[in-house]
């Protein structure tokens, strides 16, 4: 599968080529259609598997790229549930070694998922805006049943 862009800028990924029109695939809707060989051009932007995961919002894909790993995921789920907490209250609550619980913090704040802020005069997180539409988003899926997050209904 290659990545084509049509005449209006659009890209789609390339499924099948004819002489005439070509089968292409919109990756944000999944709908496929022909189009007309002579309004197609390759584009060479990453694999065809990147632009697929670019159909998922920016939140989310921040988010799956990010936490790999449950305990990562509930540290997030945590934050946004309980609001902002501070260092102290994180280490304490949750038994994390001080230096696996500041990795953690340090990777999601560099990714734009949790923010630093102050509690009670200390250092504290919570998690962002776009943190908190990334863990909408997975929970109502997942809370639909898994034949509504697929489209099944």
């Amino acid at each position: 599968m290659n990545t084509v862009e049509d005449d209006t800028g659009k890209r789609y990924l390339l499924l099948k080529r004819s002489d005439s029109a070509s089968l292409v695939r919109d990756p944000e809707t999944g709908n496929e259609c022909y189009i007309r060989n002579d309004r197609l051009e390759a584009v060479d932007e990453g694999s065809p598997l990147e632009m697929a995961a670019r159909s998922v919002g920016d939140p989310v894909l921040t988010l799956v790229t990010t936490v790999h790993d449950e305990e990562t995921l509930g540290l997030l789920l945590e934050l946004s549930e309980r609001g902002p907490l501070g260092v102290r209250t994180l280490l304490d609550a949750y038994d994390c070694c001080e230096s696996d619980l500041h990795g953690r913090l340090t990777v999601l704040s560099a990714a734009g998922l949790l923010e630093e802020t102050e509690i009670v005069g200390e250092r504290g997180y919570r998690v962002t805006e776009d943190c908190e539409t990334a863990l909408e988003t997975i929970r109502s899926r997942t809370e639909s049943g898994p034949e509504t997050a697929r489209g099944d209904s």
